[in-house]
């Protein structure tokens, strides 16, 4: 399984990179209001409305530094009507990849109930590097704030 590997603070992390569209550098977001701290804000790629949640504010409680390292990762899934939508996930140290059998995972005893997008452990010679799952992701956002770039059902019709 070839991952793509991120940094946040000073600990490792992966996603696995058949889902990853692009990595773009750091763009500006238009801020959106009334949703949690760690949704960095939307933007237009490729002429659709895309959320992106900052992993860094996310995961450990602090906003993502300005570094040229710092990147969004574009990671895609289909929806029920088989169309695709896109997540931006802002994290430091976008890097390099990683090959390793989804056998080396290793899950730890520590339950994720507050934070189940976090998952199993790989051991590299350089240290633990955590999984992200990216479908408890999509999950959540889709749930909190990805309807922000749906259009209104709430309006009347103009006929």
């Amino acid at each position: 399984m070839l991952m793509l590997l991120f940094y946040i603070g000073k600990d490792s992390y992966a996603i696995e990179s058949s889902r990853v569209v692009e990595v773009i550098p750091r763009v500006p977001l238009r801020k959106i209001n009334h949703v949690p701290d760690y949704v960095a804000g939307l933007f237009n790629y490729r002429g659709k409305i895309a959320p992106v949640i900052d992993l860094c504010h996310l995961i450990q409680g602090k906003p993502s530094g300005f570094k040229l390292s710092t990147r969004i990762i574009m990671v895609s899934s289909s929806t029920n009507d088989n169309t695709l939508q896109y997540l931006g996930l802002m994290a430091e140290r976008v890097i390099k990849t990683l090959d390793k059998p989804e056998t080396e995972l290793v899950n730890s005893d520590a339950r994720m109930n507050v934070a189940p997008y976090l998952g199993g452990m790989i051991l590299d010679q350089n240290g633990m590097i955590q999984r992200i799952h990216l479908d408890q992701l999509f999950t959540d956002a889709r749930h909190l704030y990805l309807a922000a770039g749906a259009p209104n059902t709430d309006e009347p019709s103009k006929n």
